[in-house]
């Protein structure tokens, strides 16, 4: 068999741009012959690829792009938190962010269907990265914007962004919206927007720590309270769950004295919606067991 060398390795990786340790194995196996190293790699790559998209991707980034009056917020997941600090991914994410903006597709499988550059699709840069790293990758959501007012965005790291569209004169108003958005997150614009189930979730919440309340108080022999002021009791815990989460509502984290609304009242300035990401929200992650994995290694090895 060929030895095969450093340098070896080298060029192949050179000519494939796949990691070392692929390169050396196809090597081996091609018993140094190059071109044929080359296909073989080409095939364990495509095959690494189609492994990987059925593995859960719940890290990743968030990337904006906005340009004029058009912009557009996207999240992209990966497997583990090592890959979605790659310069090539986050040029992934970033590609992705300015292609919804300028081409504006319906889903995230027009998206993957968009010319990228160099006679390839997004989807194909995509794959192609897959196959390079062997993490799975998947565009999770975008949301497009495009406004006759302006737009402003803010990222904190690459794990959650923003996206704001607003009215006003002052564009620092606008990033300082964006940021307390992403430090405070809100659900709605106004208590008005805030979605019926959040609200039944959050009264059944009440209810419940109300029968908790009463059974304790009866077993301390304490008089119960009236329906009345159950009920009041009830909606004062809505009313302040509902100024906890909408933005106009919220107290300004620049200046706890005044509330977003007033902030922007007084800026002359006015919002008019916004989106905000947080990588891998409502994703399930799986938890590995670690120890389990370790002994089913062990009783495979003793077979």
């Amino acid at each position: 068999m060929a030895a095969i060398t450093a340098a070896m390795v080298g060029e192949l990786r050179a000519k494939t741009d796949a990691p070392m340790m692929e390169c050396k194995k196809a090597l081996t196996e091609a018993e140094g012959d190059m071109a044929r190293a080359e296909e073989i790699l080409r095939v364990k790559l495509g095959g690494k690829a189609s492994k990987a998209s059925s593995r859960i991707t719940a890290e990743g980034v968030v990337a904006t792009y906005i340009a004029g009056n058009v912009g557009a917020l996207v999240e992209i997941n990966s497997e583990t938190d090592f890959v979605a600090k790659n310069e090539e991914f986050l040029a992934m994410a970033n590609l992705a962010a300015k292609l919804v903006a300028e081409q504006n597709p319906a889903d995230v499988a027009a998206l993957a269907a968009l010319s990228a550059g160099e006679g390839k699709t997004f989807d194909e840069v995509r794959t192609a990265l897959i196959g390079k790293i062997g993490e799975n990758m998947t565009v999770r959501r975008f949301q497009r914007f495009e406004t006759t007012g302006k737009l402003a965005s803010y990222l904190h790291g690459t794990r959650i962004g923003v996206m704001v569209e607003y009215e006003g004169a002052d564009e620092q108003v606008g990033k300082d919206v964006a940021m307390h958005i992403a430090a405070m997150k809100p659900v709605a614009l106004s208590a008005e927007a805030v979605p019926a189930e959040l609200i039944e979730k959050e009264r059944s919440v009440a209810e419940l720590k109300a029968k908790e309340d009463a059974e304790k108080a009866a077993a301390e022999g304490k008089p119960a309270q009236s329906p009345e002021i159950l009920a009041k009791r009830l909606e004062g815990s809505v009313q302040k769950y509902l100024k906890e989460v909408s933005l106009l509502n919220q107290a300004f984290v620049k200046n706890d004295k005044q509330s977003v609304e007033q902030m922007l009242k007084a800026a002359n300035t006015t919002v008019k919606a916004f989106t905000m990401y947080v990588v891998g929200e409502g994703i399930e992650k799986k938890v590995d067991d670690f120890a389990a994995e370790v002994a089913a290694q062990m009783a495979a090895n003793k077979q």
